[in-house]
């Protein structure tokens, strides 16, 4: 029994949010007269000495006292008798873990933001030194057009955008304080559960004690919020680790970022990406094991959202470790522009800029302009040739009124620079977009 109900193996990580949750119940209850301001004084040096001894780890947590908040509880009553006993009035273990843990996920909130804000920044200054690299663009990983490699960093930095712009959402939406909701029904004593929601940065109390303490809507939004996070940097993972394969050699990566081979001596494999792609497993599942443990409670509280906070923990602590890895790669891979730009030339990436002069120039419907363009490639392919070294004849075969202007369209840099409108690759968009970026995180 003792072994599955005990949560110190993990909730120990609580110990700063139930320290200052229970020093916001002290204050408001000798603010309310429910105790003297005496004791409010020995609680409150009572648990800023527990808070020294866990920080430099001379506080022993005992197994059988089960969780942090009768952890510290039983060694403040240790210390300074019976005002210890008086902290939990008007308040249950119920609502106090559910103070906790809100605290706690808020905190891993702004801390994975400025992590992410720090990756965006790294994206965004390689962006604005490779706005003009060319490199082939893909789709079904075949390839497809040219970009540059400026463009493709920034696809990024829009992703991790979008997950800080959920991540504050979350926050906003989790920043209602439990405490005083009691065990399920509220409390009788004349408690100011608005004093205690200012003291601990909450905007507001909750409005139902029943929600109050079986609420974990926070904690699966905030493992929704990283999954999606996730899965952006597993994409990103994905590409470095293709980048860096010998079919491809776009990029480098140096020792930092690399590990060798046991027993051979030219491999330098990728596996902080490899690590990084991996972890989204941990998140996805931490995810899939809080709803699982949520979907069949009754309200209110059930011993089963016991099983909340580590799920929690392992996701906060895989997402810092990948966003951190992510960061560091970003800085440290070098590109090879000359090997990127030969790609980017390859496979007949320059036919669609075909297809534009045909409609654009000599005003054939796109349809038709297609049809055309893929006779032309055909052509190509029988010869073996690009298609910038495609005859001119050999192009007017397929439409008569093709002039030499076509090969001014068909090099890759005028592929991209032509790519001016709105969101597209054009080497001019994208250093604006990177500045723009770089302002905004500066």
């Amino acid at each position: 029994m003792q072994a599955i109900n005990a949560s110190i193996s993990f909730d120990y990580r609580l110990w700063r949010e139930d320290i200052a949750g229970s020093l916001a119940h002290a204050a408001m209850l000798a603010h309310q007269g429910i105790i003297s301001k005496d004791d409010e004084a020995s609680i409150r040096q009572g648990l800023t000495e527990i808070g020294s001894a866990i920080a430099s780890q001379s506080f022993t947590f005992d197994p059988a006292l089960e969780d942090i908040h009768t952890n510290i509880e039983a060694w403040l009553v240790g210390r300074i008798g019976e005002a210890g006993r008086r902290l939990h009035t008007g308040r249950s273990r119920n609502d106090q873990v559910a103070t906790d843990f809100k605290l706690w996920v808020r905190g891993a909130i702004d801390a994975i933001d400025l992590s992410l804000r720090d990756l965006m920044r790294a994206l965004a200054d390689r962006a604005a030194e490779h706005a003009a690299t060319i490199m082939p663009g893909f789709t079904h990983l075949q390839t497809a057009q040219p970009v540059t490699f400026g463009h493709h960093l920034l696809a990024y930095v829009e992703m991790l955008a979008r997950d800080r712009s959920r991540l504050t959402d979350a926050r906003r939406r989790l920043n209602e304080s439990p405490l005083g909701a009691a065990a399920l029904a509220g409390t009788t004593f004349p408690i100011d559960r608005s004093m205690t929601a200012q003291a601990l940065g909450f905007d507001r109390p909750t409005a139902n004690s029943l929600d109050s303490v079986s609420d974990r809507d926070f904690a699966l939004e905030f493992l929704s919020d990283l999954s999606i996070m996730a899965m952006h940097l597993s994409r990103f993972a994905e590409e470095i680790i293709i980048w860096v394969s010998a079919p491809y050699r776009f990029i480098r990566l140096s020792d930092a970022f690399t590990t060798g081979s046991s027993i051979m001596p030219q491999k330098r494999n990728p596996d902080a990406a490899e690590l990084a792609r991996a972890k989204t497993g941990r998140i996805f599942g931490a995810l899939i094991s809080l709803l699982t443990v949520m979907k069949g409670l009754p309200l209110a509280y059930a011993k089963d959202m016991q099983e909340d906070k580590e799920a929690v923990f392992n996701a906060a602590d895989a997402a810092e470790l990948s966003i951190a890895a992510m960061t560091g790669m970003v800085r440290d891979m070098q590109p090879d522009e000359a090997r990127m730009h030969q790609a980017a030339g390859a496979d007949y990436a320059t036919a669609t800029d075909l297809a534009d002069y045909l409609v654009r120039d000599l005003g054939l419907p796109f349809r038709t302009a297609h049809h055309v363009t893929g006779r032309i490639v055909a052509a190509a392919e029988a010869r073996g040739l690009d298609l910038a070294d495609l005859p001119l004849d050999v192009m007017q075969e397929a439409e008569r009124r093709i002039t030499g202007e076509i090969f001014k369209v068909l090099t890759v840099e005028a592929s991209v620079a032509a790519r001016r409108a709105y969101g597209g690759t054009a080497p001019e968009n994208v250093a604006r977009e990177a500045a723009k970026w770089q302002n905004a995180l500066a």
